[in-house]
Order: C-alpha cells, then sequence, then structure tokens
C-alpha cells in the first residue's frame, strides 16, 4: 500500500497568523486570554491553545468587562466590535485578511446604494461576521435553488460576495444562478475564495483520481476541510475526514492499494505525521508527495 501527499495541504498564512496572535496575548498580558469562537477550526490546535491558558467563549457576554478578547480568523460583525469597545476590552484581532477584504466590500457595496448577496453557509462565524458588516439590505444564499427563491428590492443594483472557504465548483454554480436571475449583478474585482482554499482544493484534484481512498485531516466544523472531501469523492476516491490518527479504522484500507492524504487549512502539519504513522503500522510502504500546483 501506497500513500500519496497533496501538495499544498494544512496551514494556511491566515490560520498561522491567528495562532500567533493569540500567543502574543498570552505572552502580552498572560492568562487567561479570552477567544470569541474557535480561533480556527482544529481540535487539537484548540485544546493546545487552552492548556496555554486560552478560554473560547461563545459570547462577549461571557468575558468579564475589562479583560483581553481575540477575535477568531473568521471574522466578526460591527456589533461584536461595539460591543467591545462599550464593555473596555482590549481587543486583538486575528481576522483573516482576505476575511477582512470581503467586509470592505460589503460596506463599499452598500455605501454605494447596493444590496449585496452573501454566498455561504447559515450559521458559520464568518457568514455571521460578513453579513453583521451592515444592517440591512444583505441577504443570504446558499445554493442555487435559493437563488431561485430570492426576493430583492432592486433586482438591477445588486453586488455579490462569498465566504472565503466554500467549494470552488460549488460556489461558481451559485454565481452562475445569480447571473441569470439577476443579469445586473456584480461581483468583486477577484475572488473572495481564498487562495489557500483555491490550491487546496486543485492539490486534491490531482490527488483524487490517483488514488482508492484519500483521508482528509481536519476537524468536523471545518467548512474548508469538509470541502476537501466533497471534492476527493467528486474526483474518484472514497473519502474520509479525521481530526486524528486514532480514528483510521483499517476497514477503510482493505483492498486499497494507494491512499491519498491532505489536511485543512487549519490543521497541522504534525497531525499529518500521526495519519502517516499510523498508516504505516497498517501496511503503507511508500510514501510520496505530489508536485506542488
Amino acid at each position: 500500500m501506497d500513500v500519496l501527499l497533496a501538495n499544498p495541504r494544512g496551514f494556511c498564512a491566515g490560520v498561522d497568523r491567528a495562532i500567533a496572535i493569540v500567543e502574543q496575548a498570552l505572552a502580552q498580558f498572560g492568562a487567561p486570554i479570552y477567544v470569541r469562537h474557535e480561533v480556527v477550526h482544529n481540535r487539537f490546535v484548540v485544546e493546545g491553545l487552552q492548556r496555554k491558558g486560552a478560554i473560547f467563549v461563545d459570547e462577549l457576554a461571557d468575558i468579564p468587562s475589562g479583560s483581553t478578547v481575540v477575535f477568531s480568523a473568521h471574522g466578526v460583525s460591527r456589533a461584536v466590535r461595539a460591543e467591545a469597545e462599550r464593555r473596555g476590552l482590549r481587543v486583538f484581532d486575528a481576522t483573516c485578511p482576505l476575511v477582512t477584504k470581503v467586509h470592505v466590500e460589503v460596506v463599499k457595496m452598500r455605501e454605494l446604494g447596493r444590496e449585496v448577496v452573501m454566498i455561504g453557509h447559515a450559521g458559520h462565524p464568518e457568514v455571521e461576521g460578513t453579513m453583521g458588516q451592515a444592517s440591512e439590505g444583505i441577504y443570504l444564499v446558499e445554493s442555487s435553488a435559493e437563488v431561485e427563491r430570492l426576493e430583492v428590492r432592486d433586482p438591477t443594483n445588486l453586488a455579490y460576495v462569498t465566504q472565503t472557504t466554500l467549494s470552488i465548483d460549488d460556489a461558481a454554480a451559485v454565481v452562475a444562478a445569480l447571473r441569470r436571475r439577476f443579469p445586473d449583478i456584480i461581483g468583486p474585482k477577484k475572488d473572495d475564495i481564498c487562495y489557500a482554499t483555491q490550491n487546496r482544493q486543485d492539490a486534491v484534484r490531482l490527488l483524487g483520481p490517483q488514488c482508492d481512498l484519500v483521508i482528509v485531516v481536519g476537524s468536523p466544523n471545518s467548512s474548508n476541510s469538509n470541502r476537501l472531501r466533497e471534492v476527493a469523492a467528486r474526483h474518484g476516491a472514497s473519502a474520509h475526514m479525521i481530526d486524528r490518527a486514532e480514528e483510521i479504522r483499517p476497514e477503510w484500507l482493505a483492498d486499497k492499494r494507494r491512499i491519498g492524504i491532505t489536511a485543512g487549512a487549519s490543521a497541522p502539519e504534525v497531525l499529518v505525521q500521526e495519519v502517516i504513522a499510523r498508516l504505516k503500522t497498517l501496511g503503507a510502504a511508500n510514501i510520496s508527495e505530489l508536485t506542488g500546483v
């Protein structure tokens, strides 16, 4: 049984930056440091930061006044920023710069009088933060079917943005539906789906057809990791997503000649190496890596 590694995989610059900001806050002010939502969607990373003194909370109301808070890589709404200021919280902002770019687009389009359609997953922290850049005139759609049901004030004065961690193929299908339904809609000058999401999906498109099984290292609440699993399944391989190596089931490997491995943008390389070690105990012999996309 051979193992083929996707390239690129794992941590992106935004995740590295977010983790470093939490560690900087801990070094500068000491524990506890509060973090609104998981700073990145990976259990291993979150548990490591908790051991260092980070406390993860769902709402600012859970944080004592005057404390230090880190906003997660997914970004926050204007209302959350205003609440932090009112309560005298010391803020470290770990919002990914590519998410901030989308926030700026929403604000600009609303100032120009355009309503905005956001393509994204309801309930995801990034979506909540982006939708919260406008008090009105912004709509959320997840699918082409929802585009068909969408009612707006002025179909000739619309713009769209997307969550940064979507499947490229799925987002393109929704954009196409928006353009069919609202021919005058405008989009961002540059795609909102981040380069790390794109190139990791591209790597899996190459990986999938060459493998019998693809293992995606990522936590269940990681949007980009879930999209990698979907891309692998669409491109010829059975696919499983795992948090840690011990979740690999030996029966997955039965009659499999080549196993592919990739990792979401919030999953550290140490977890990939654990998976490789586990596969070696289950019969993997040759480990190789794809040429980078």
